[in-house]
């Protein structure tokens, strides 16, 4: 694709990456540590671990001003826009300080402020909030684009296919983005759809459509770059299907029975976090002395998002009759 031609990034930029999906590795890791330790509220918890050159490029790639929604496993991309570790874990665990008071818990995690519209463990329910978000800003003329981050599993929902009539139809600045992990739960991709030819199929309804290596946070980048752009110009959707790969099960007590070991080794050997090093060292951008204190600054602030987070206060019996219903504005 064009946009894989492009001039190469500015290497701070690329740094940020490299420390984002750094970030974001290291916060997914917590996160099932932290369910082993008994620290979560909640029993199922699906991890982007594998797929963080999705995350940090396409969240990095937004502006200010731009809204999206997510699926079941959104926490790398809301750390990519900006989202406090600590108020995360916070939610994670069911404490008030956290972003939805402890009440959205890892799957209904949401911040207006920061563009976030909520994320949905309805497979599939979150896409038509965000061509909402789309409409809004051709409405309001605000210059933004709105993004909705699914899943494969998401690509035979009628609902997909209704907003991407829709979004062409009102050429509205919304993009369709799926982190295509090969598997729906335990199901290959190839085993839920006759054909595989997705940018086909987004294209047919008069969107804008694109394939990306989802394992290359830059490619991802520059891809999901373009396609928001195109959004801002008043061209209409876009759809973008990331390829990538989880490195754990479906959840965190899934084990993956289903996938093939040998194929699960193929794909950690294309692992984002260390293809990013390795061609930053290459290119002279960083060396492994400041790989590693990069690496150990992930762990030093997840490490005390963790403490912070476990302290936090716990829900009262009264907590919950609030945000419940909009408050009255005080007359």
């Amino acid at each position: 694709m064009a946009a894989a031609k492009s001039a190469p990034l500015d290497a701070g930029l690329r740094l940020r990456l490299f420390r984002m999906m750094l970030r974001i590795r290291e916060f997914e890791d917590r996160v099932a540590e932290s369910y082993l330790r008994g620290l979560t509220a909640g029993s199922m918890f699906h991890l982007s671990v594998g797929e963080e050159g999705v995350g940090a490029g396409a969240g990095c790639a937004m502006k200010d001003g731009d809204v999206f929604t997510t699926h079941h496993r959104g926490h790398g991309i809301f750390l990519a826009r900006g989202a406090d570790p600590g108020r995360m874990f916070a939610e994670v665990f069911g404490r008030r300080e956290g972003y939805c008071a402890g009440k959205g818990g890892s799957m209904h995690i949401a911040d207006a402020k920061l563009g976030h519209m909520g994320a949905n463990a309805i497979v599939g329910a979150n896409i038509p909030i965000s061509l909402g978000g789309g409409f809004s800003m051709k409405y309001l003329k605000t210059g933004g684009t709105s993004v909705a981050f699914f899943g494969d599993g998401a690509l035979n929902q009628g609902v997909l296919y209704e907003s991407m009539n829709m979004a062409a139809l009102w050429k509205l600045p919304v993009v369709f983005l799926v982190v295509n992990n090969q598997y729906g739960m335990g199901t290959r991709i190839d085993r839920a759809s006759a054909c595989l030819r997705f940018v086909e199929r987004a294209e047919s309804f008069g969107v804008r459509g694109a394939e990306v290596d989802g394992m290359d946070v830059e490619a991802v980048f520059r891809a999901a770059g373009e396609l928001y752009e195109h959004g801002r110009a008043g061209n209409g959707p876009a759809f973008l299907i990331a390829n990538c790969y989880r490195y754990y099960g479906h959840g965190r007590k899934d084990p993956s029975p289903y996938r093939d070991k040998a194929e699960e080794a193929e794909w950690k050997k294309k692992d984002p976090v260390e293809l990013q090093k390795v061609r930053l060292v290459a290119d002279g951008v960083l060396d492994e002395k400041g790989a590693q204190a990069a690496a150990q600054e992930a762990v030093d602030e997840m490490e005390a998002a963790v403490r912070w987070a476990a302290a936090a206060s716990m829900p009262e019996p009264g907590d919950l009759w609030t945000g419940v219903y909009a408050e009255p504005e005080t007359r």
